[in-house]
């Protein structure tokens, strides 16, 4: 009973980060149609430009004392990564808004590459993972046997509060409402003086910062980031947003945690352990193609920001 607990902790805490991650995916998607591929990588530039701010921007007083050395690199992480989307968005994107689907697609595994790439030779030795300073206390929570991680507790809490307010900010905000009508009819919206394009820059701002914001978090908990993090939890953002169904705020959600907890109980309980975790969330993601293609909540919830 401990190790299912120990487990659903730990699914729970990887979903957190997931949906840091599946938020930015299902927005883009929403509002352009764009499976943006290279989120993930947006989210390991937010990991390493808080790392260099650590190491190269902060000085030793301010390193020494967490309580302001994390909100520094969560800030750094976070404009960051919103700097690399809205550059994402201008040069590469924006001229292939009316190409064939195929294009944008190809393109964003292209800035994915060139991301991995930019990072890698910007670091010494860019290919060795880098380890995470302790800008946050180490200490855990122990409960009926079960251990939770200071730094876990910090990403799910921040998960949920920043989720929260990015609904409250689309569901009731004049820019907010300005996405939901892009997102609906982006013709007729331009035609209700509402400027697409500065929609969009908005999306692409609000996904970035919070992809920026996970990466600060992924180190934090993990201690330890490399440049293939976003690619492997960018695969998994995107199965949650799918699975959630792609386009929903609250489906993204859910989905993220619906993958963090599939992905610790399957390798926990299934046949062969932790080597087919990948396996099992992809059996799940079929699954849901096959008999529900449009997602938990792609019907009943069609909150396309």
């Amino acid at each position: 009973m401990v190790t299912l607990l120990q487990q659903l902790v730990n699914g729970i805490v990887l979903g957190g980060l997931l949906a840091f991650i599946t938020l930015g995916y299902t927005m883009v998607y929403g509002i352009i149609q764009l499976i943006n591929f290279a989120h993930g990588e947006v989210f390991m530039v937010g990991s390493y430009a808080a790392l260099a701010t650590y190491l190269w921007a902060l000085p030793s007083g301010i390193q020494s004392t967490w309580y302001l050395a994390l909100p520094i690199v969560i800030l750094a992480g976070a404009a960051f990564s919103v700097l690399v989307a809205v550059i994402m968005e201008r040069f590469a994107y924006r001229p292939l808004r009316n190409a064939p689907r195929l294009a944008p697609l190809i393109t964003a595994l292209g800035i994915s590459v060139f991301l991995q790439e930019a990072v890698r030779n910007f670091f010494p030795d860019g290919t060795r993972p880098k380890a995470f300073p302790e800008v946050f206390p180490e200490g855990q929570l122990t409960f009926l046997g079960v251990t939770v991680p200071a730094s876990g507790l910090l990403l799910v809490v921040m998960a949920i509060i920043l989720t929260g307010a990015l609904q409250l900010y689309v569901n009731t905000s004049k820019l907010g409402r300005a996405m939901r009508a892009t997102a609906q009819d982006p013709d007729t919206a331009r035609l209700m003086g509402i400027n697409p394009d500065r929609v969009i820059v908005l999306t692409f701002i609000l996904g970035a910062a919070l992809a920026g914001v996970g990466g600060v978090l992924y180190g934090v908990h993990y201690d330890n980031i490399n440049i293939t993090i976003g690619f492997q939890n960018g695969i998994f953002a995107f199965t949650a947003a799918v699975l959630g169904g792609i386009g929903s705020l609250r489906g993204a959600v859910v989905g993220a945690f619906c993958i963090g907890l599939i992905k610790t109980l399957a390798g926990q309980y299934m046949p062969g352990g932790t080597a087919y975790d990948y396996v099992w969330i992809f059996v799940i993601l079929i699954l849901v193609l096959v008999f529900r293609p449009q997602g938990f909540f792609g019907e009943t919830e069609r909150v396309r920001a």
